[in-house]
């Protein structure tokens, strides 16, 4: 078997990670102004140093800083956008294996014209780059993320009287931060989205009929959204997408298998690569993957970030061969589902099982691909 030295590799993973409790505190700290920006930025520089370590001596390629400088995947990115405030948030119950978690997550209201005014992760980027000798990994949320939480209702009717002003204008901010960090040497980026996943769900399909959008032409628009956003990248970045059922505090958002969007997921959207969640029967069976274009890499993520007990090797590797019978092996690589910590709160899973967790991956990834 070919061994990929391009990204995604045959052992891959999500991106974000546990905080250390020296960064929690640190940022408790900053909250209550005991401590300046600075500071908290040294105490980040510390965390993402020894997660960078973590990651190189269990033998993975693709290397994040953990998202140790977020609160929230996708809010930290996105109101650094011109035009784009955070505003409350919809009170969600996602769900778990014992029951369920409320959460809130922040809304993203668009009250004027979307900019790229100054670069968001390049600063970011360029410590990562400077404390890794393998291929450092920037994950962004998709450009998605601004639209079907809050749909039309949460996107200034007097600013964007015709929506695909808005899509233009949000894709071209993402092109400028694309092109940002292409000049500062990155080849690797992430897509962060749930709305893609979001729209294999009964429940979540109801609710976009219900803000008035079509839950069977959402993919499509997203899809052309997306490809707009990555249309000018640099040539040799990779570009792939992490579609995500909810991941907060070991809870989920939506459930349903992938066929819904599947033809346009894999066909209609220009990315180089797919993170899967594929870690319980939430996901569905590896039948939509038959659509997979023979150009296209699909990261299987088997191995789950939710809860703290660990997969049988035995049982991974069975996995990967049934999801073989719709794609070839040669196209196919392995991940956890989602990262262990999307927002600051973290999952209920232990930091030694997080490293125990990519520790089989890692393993798993050689004796199927001969890493």
């Amino acid at each position: 078997m070919t061994q990929r030295t391009t990204p995604p590799f045959r052992a891959d993973h999500v991106g974000s990670f546990l905080r250390p409790p020296a960064l929690l505190e640190a940022r408790a700290r900053y909250k209550q102004a005991a401590i300046s920006k600075e500071v908290l930025r040294a105490a980040e520089d510390s965390a993402i140093r020894e997660v960078v370590r973590l990651q190189e001596d269990l033998g993975l390629q693709g290397i994040t800083d953990g998202e140790f400088r977020r609160t929230y995947f996708h809010v930290d990115f996105l109101e650094r956008l011109a035009g784009v405030e955070v505003k409350g948030g919809i009170a969600s119950s996602f769900r778990t294996s014992a029951g369920t978690v409320d959460f809130a997550p922040p809304v993203m209201h668009v009250t004027g014209k979307v900019r790229h005014v100054k670069p968001i992760q390049r600063d970011d980027f360029l410590f990562l780059k400077s404390v890794t000798t393998r291929t450092p990994k920037v994950t962004i949320p998709s450009p998605t993320m601004l639209h079907f939480r809050g749909g039309r209702g949460a996107i200034s009717q007097d600013v964007y009287p015709d929506l695909e002003g808005f899509y233009a204008d949000v894709a071209a901010a993402y092109r400028a931060e694309l092109s940002s960090l292409a000049q500062a040497g990155c080849r690797y980026v992430q897509l962060d989205d749930t709305n893609l996943a979001y729209l294999c769900d009964a429940k979540m399909r109801e609710g976009a009929r219900q803000r008035g959008d079509d839950p069977n032409e959402l993919p499509k628009r997203y899809a052309k959204l997306i490809n707009a956003a990555i249309a000018d990248r640099a040539a040799g970045m990779i570009a792939c997408v992490h579609v995500c059922r909810g991941n907060v505090r070991s809870a989920w958002a939506a459930e349903g298998g992938y066929e819904p969007v599947a033809e346009v997921l894999f066909n209609e959207l220009n990315v180089d690569g797919y993170f899967l969640e594929y870690d319980d029967a939430r996901s569905g069976d590896f039948a939509p993957l038959r659509f997979v274009p023979k150009n296209k890499i699909v990261v299987l993520g088997l191995v789950t970030t939710k809860v703290g007990e660990l997969e049988s090797k035995d049982d991974l590797k069975r996995r990967i061969e049934a999801a073989g019978r719709y794609v070839p092996l040669e196209q196919l690589c392995l991940s956890p589902q989602c990262g262990f910590s999307s927002t600051v709160h973290g999952n209920e899973i232990a930091r030694e099982s997080q490293a125990a967790k990519l520790r089989l991956v890692v393993e798993t990834a050689r004796e199927v691909w001969g890493l």
